[in-house]
C-alpha cells in the first residue's frame, strides 16, 4: 500500500509530518509497533507484558515473579526483550525500578542487540530531539537520579552503560524518552504501559488536531479525525485538552519546552465554559481532585464515591457541568459507582458529563468511551431504546478515532447488535 504521510520540515517547529494526498475522516494513516515498551505501574499485574491482554490469572514469571503473561507462549516470544530485564529485576527485588527507568533498560537492551525495527522507517533512535539544553534544572536534576537508579538497576548485566556504548549518552538518552515516549491506553483508555515510537515523535502538537493516536495492544494506529488536505501537517494532542489554555501551555513548557500557538490558544477558545461557576467552589473541587486520584489509586472506590457525592451536592447550583473540575468529579463518581456496582447512580452521573464530553472532545477517542459504557450501562438496567441509541453514537465517533476494524469497535458492534436482537424480542 502507497504511503498516506510523509516527513517534512515544519515551518517554525522543526520536523514534522504531512499527507502525501487528500484523506478523509476515519483514515488509517500509519500503524507502528514500538521501538521499545513496558507494561507501566498502573497497568503491572493486569495486563500481559507481552500482548497488553487483560485477562485474570496472569501467570508470573518463575524467575524474577515480576512481569506476567498470558501464557507460555507470550512468555516465550517475549523472553528475547525479558531474559536481561529478569536478572536485572531480581537482582533489585523488593524494590520497583520506575517505568521510564525500565524503558530506558529495555532501549539498551535493544541496542546492544544491534536488531532494527520498524517504527524507525521515517525517524531513528538517533534523530530524536532531547532537549536537553532548554530543560529546568529540576528535570536535569531528576533525570540525573533516574541515571544513577539505571546504572543501579543494570549492574547485573551492563556494568558500565558509558563504557558499553561510548556513543550513547545516558542523560541524553532519558530526556529524549521523556519528550518522545507516548503512554499506552488500553480499550477504556486507561494507562498500561509506555512504548518509544520513533516515526511518531515527528508528530507535532496542536490543542485542535486533525489526527488522534490509539493502540491495540502495543501497536500504535494513527487516524484522521477530519478530512485533510494533500501537504496539510499532521497533528496530535501531547497533553490532555481538558485544560484551559494557561494550564495546557504550562504543561507543555515543562514537558516539552514550547507554548502553543493554535488558534484554540490565541483565543482561549472554551477558557470562559471550562472554569465557569462561583470561584471559591471552583477552587474547593479543584482541590478534592488530587484527593479522589489519591483514593482512585488505592482503588479504594467506596471512599472515592463518598468524596464525590459530597463535592458534588456541594457544588450543585454553585458550577455547572461543564466546568472541568465539577466534570472529572462527575466522572470518577461513575467510575466508583461501576466498580461498587451501583448501576443507577452510575448512569445518573454518567448522564451529566454527556454534554461537557461533547463540548470538549467532539470526536475523541476518550468520547467514544464514554458513550460505550453509558450503553453498557442502559442496556443492563433494561433501558434497550435509548442504550440502542447511545451505542449508536459511540459507533459514529469509534469508527473515526479507533477504525471499523480495532478490536474495541467490533466489541461496540457486536454489542449494538446484541441490544437491537433483545429489543426485538421484546417486541
Amino acid at each position: 500500500m502507497a504511503p498516506k504521510i510523509e516527513k517534512f520540515c515544519s515551518p517554525g517547529k522543526g520536523n514534522g509530518l504531512r499527507t502525501v494526498c487528500r484523506v478523509s475522516a476515519g483514515e488509517l494513516l500509519y500503524t507502528a509497533v514500538p521501538f521499545a515498551y513496558t507494561v507501566s505501574k498502573e497497568g503491572r499485574g493486569l495486563v500481559c507484558e507481552f500482548c497488553f491482554a487483560k485477562k485474570q490469572g496472569l501467570l508470573r514469571c518463575s524467575r524474577c515473579k515480576f512481569v506476567s503473561y498470558c501464557d507460555t507462549s507470550c512468555q516465550k516470544q517475549a523472553w528475547q526483550d525479558h531474559k536481561r530485564e529478569c536478572l536485572c529485576l531480581k537482582s533489585v527485588s523488593p524494590s520497583v525500578p520506575t517505568d521510564s527507568v525500565r524503558l530506558v533498560g529495555h532501549i539498551i537492551f535493544k541496542v546492544l542487540r544491534q536488531s532494527s525495527c520498524l517504527s524507525e522507517e521515517l525517524y531513528s533512535l538517533r534523530d530524536l530531539e532531547s532537549n536537553i539544553s532548554r530543560i529546568s534544572e529540576e528535570m536535569k536534576e531528576g533525570i540525573m537520579s533516574l541515571a544513577v537508579m539505571l546504572n543501579l538497576y543494570l549492574k547485573e548485566e551492563v556494568k558500565d552503560v558509558s563504557r558499553l556504548l561510548p556513543t550513547l549518552d545516558i542523560l541524553d538518552l532519558f530526556a529524549k524518552v521523556s519528550c518522545n515516549c507516548s503512554s499506552i491506553y488500553d480499550g477504556e483508555m486507561q494507562d498500561v504501559g509506555v512504548g518509544l515510537y520513533p516515526s511518531m515523535a515527528l508528530l507535532n502538537h496542536s490543542c485542535d488536531p486533525n489526527c488522534v493516536i490509539v493502540f491495540n495492544g502495543s501497536q500504535l494506529l494513527l487516524h484522521s479525525v477530519c478530512e485533510i488536505q494533500a501537504g496539510e501537517e499532521l497533528t496530535i494532542a501531547y497533553i490532555d485538552l481538558i485544560a484551559p489554555s494557561f494550564d495546557r501551555n504550562k504543561e507543555l513548557l515543562k514537558r516539552y519546552c514550547f507554548i502553543c500557538d493554535c488558534h484554540r490558544c490565541q483565543t482561549q477558545d472554551k477558557d470562559t465554559e471550562m472554569l465557569m461557576g462561583v470561584v471559591e467552589i471552583c477552587r474547593e473541587v479543584q482541590a478534592s481532585i488530587t484527593t479522589v486520584e489519591n483514593l482512585k489509586s488505592r482503588q479504594d472506590w467506596v471512599q472515592v464515591l463518598a468524596v464525590c457525592r459530597t463535592m458534588i451536592k456541594r457544588s450543585d447550583g454553585a458550577l455547572p457541568d461543564a466546568n472541568i473540575y465539577k466534570m472529572k468529579l462527575l466522572d470518577y463518581a461513575m467510575d466508583a459507582s461501576i466498580n461498587i456496582c451501583k448501576w443507577d447512580e452510575a448512569l445518573q452521573y454518567g448522564c451529566r458529563t454527556l454534554e461537557p464530553y461533547k463540548l470538549y472532545c467532539g470526536c475523541h477517542p476518550v468520547r467514544a468511551v464514554q458513550l460505550m459504557k453509558l450503553g453498557k450501562l442502559l442496556m443492563y438496567q433494561g433501558m434497550l431504546c435509548k442504550a440502542s441509541d447511545m451505542l449508536i453514537e459511540a459507533f459514529e465517533v469509534m469508527k473515526v478515532t479507533h477504525g471499523r476494524e480495532h478490536s474495541l469497535t467490533k466489541e461496540l458492534y457486536q454489542l449494538l447488535f446484541d441490544c437491537e436482537t433483545e429489543m426485538g424480542l421484546a417486541l
